[in-house]
């Protein structure tokens, strides 16, 4: 089991004790902060599920979490595990599960924008390679605004297969790519069982993860049909692909 960390945010910190008020351990706020409307809530959420709770000043708060972005409140707490790989199996019995697949995304704040995302979106599972991925660390839940207690984010050891494996299970696995042979993305079809690979913003997808799509889609930009497409965050991407994907089955 992974050692306790820092968490902060209002919102990481708020969805955190209503998902797993068992994993938290003490909270800290800063004095000027405490007759604020949501930290005030926090702290009643706090009291009730036995956490303790002291003061601390604002210096302090970011050196307990590293960073100054703590808005008031820190809480020690349980790190966030990933979702077990039987979730996945469940997931895709939906015959419309939405399946995101991040492939190498290392930036903590990348992958927190991309959780984000993916809850507003209807996304069921995220699906992140073990190695060469971004841990769902405390950096991620605060970025994510409190979605990655939201949403099953699933690490797994061998990417190549756990596609292969949703295939047969009937999701079609599109991929994000600046290839001749991809499609613009409003021209695909997302109905049914859908998976959406993300690639690394250097490199793209992986040649292994390539081969093991069904079909590969670009983003349609002004002008030169691939030409800025290099430009997008991989976070700003992703939410623009969703986008597209959610307002399809929305109709």
């Amino acid at each position: 089991m992974a050692k306790p960390c820092y968490f902060y945010g209002i919102h990481a910190i708020d969805a955190l004790l209503q998902q797993r008020p068992l994993d938290a351990l003490s909270l800290f706020v800063q004095p000027a902060r405490d007759n604020d409307a949501q930290i005030a809530a926090i702290m009643d959420t706090a009291k009730a599920n036995g956490v303790s709770i002291q003061t601390a000043q604002k210096d302090k708060l970011t050196q307990l979490c590293g960073s100054p972005q703590h808005q008031g409140v820190v809480l020690h707490a349980r790190a966030l595990n990933f979702a077990d790989d039987s979730v996945l199996d469940e997931l895709i019995e939906n015959p419309r599960c939405l399946l995101l697949v991040l492939d190498q995304i290392t930036d903590a704040h990348n992958l927190g924008a991309c959780l984000r995302t993916a809850v507003a979106m209807g996304v069921d599972a995220v699906i992140c390679p073990k190695h060469h991925a971004a841990s769902l660390t405390p950096t991620v839940a605060k970025v994510a605004v409190g979605a990655a207690e939201l949403i099953p984010v699933l690490s797994v050891t061998n990417l190549a297969r756990t596609l292969g494996q949703i295939k047969q299970a009937g999701v079609f696995v599109f991929g994000t790519a600046l290839d001749e042979t991809a499609k613009p993305i409003f021209d695909a079809d997302f109905s049914g069982k859908v998976a959406l690979i993300m690639g690394s913003e250097g490199e793209g997808m992986r040649q292994l993860t390539t081969k093991n799509c069904d079909e590969l889609v670009y983003i349609p930009m002004s002008g030169n049909q691939f030409g800025n497409l290099q430009s997008l965050n991989v976070s700003v991407a992703t939410g623009m692909a969703l986008y597209e994907i959610n307002r399809q089955r929305q109709v």
